[in-house]
Order: structure tokens, then sequence, then C-alpha cells
């Protein structure tokens, strides 16, 4: 049997802990969608420090016009109008990803009693075999 943090509780209805089950997969894919801002912050932080060592190659194969650009163009750049990466990072985090979160636990809280992963198991508890090793609840 599945442990008490993880047993649906009395009166909760499969339809009910089907769309917690939803909304728990769409908080997972938020924070995909996280991972993936944190690493496009890092690389274009990486490739902004590569072009330093690019100028400076530019400059001693006598490219001045070439290196000089990359310096006014692109070192030090905005991503997007008035942002650099790490405030993309910053506005996503305290708006979009905070309240995705918490009305995620605000809905378990409030539907059943704030266990998470409910769905997953269940699906758990049907697809081991149960009784043998590797398959305990």
């Amino acid at each position: 049997m599945t442990d008490e943090a993880h047993t649906r509780p009395d009166g909760l209805d499969d339809t009910t802990v089907q769309a917690l089950g939803k909304l728990s997969e769409a908080l997972e894919t938020v924070e995909r969608v996280r991972g993936h801002l944190y690493s496009m912050h890092q690389l274009t932080g990486t490739a902004d420090f590569m072009l330093d060592e690019a100028v400076s190659l530019f400059m001693q194969a006598g490219h001045t016009d070439v290196a000089e650009r990359i310096q006014r163009e692109l070192i030090g750049r905005n991503v997007i109008p008035g942002h650099w990466t790490f405030q993309i990072v910053e506005e996503y985090d305290d708006g979009y990803y905070t309240e995705f979160r918490t009305v995620e636990r605000d809905a378990r809280e409030q539907l059943a009693q704030g266990r998470r992963h409910l769905y997953e198991a269940e699906l758990k508890d049907q697809r081991r075999t149960h009784g043998r090793a590797g398959h305990e609840a």
C-alpha cells in the first residue's frame, strides 16, 4: 500500500485526482522551461565572454573594423530591449513561475490536504508487481 502522504484523502474523486495530476504535470513542464531559461542565461553569458577573445584575435589579425563592430554591437548588448538574460530569469521567477507554483500548491491544499503526486502514486500501485523486489510501494 502507498504511504499516507501519497494516499488519496477520503471522498476525493477520480476526476479531481486527474485534474491535480494534470496541474502537477503542467508545473513540471514550467520547471523545465525555467531550466532552459537558466541555460539560455548561462550560454549567452559564455558567448559574450567568448566575444572578447574573438575581438582580440581580429585585432591581432589586423581586422580592426570587425573587432570594433563586435565591441560596439554585441558585447554587453541587451538580448531583448532593456534586458540582459539575468533580468529575464528574475522576472520569470518572480512573476509567472512563482504564481504557477502558488496556484498548484493552493489547489493541492484545498482539494487533497496538500498531498502531492496522487495520480502518479496510484499509477505506481497499479503498475508495480506486488510482492516483488524493486516494486515496493
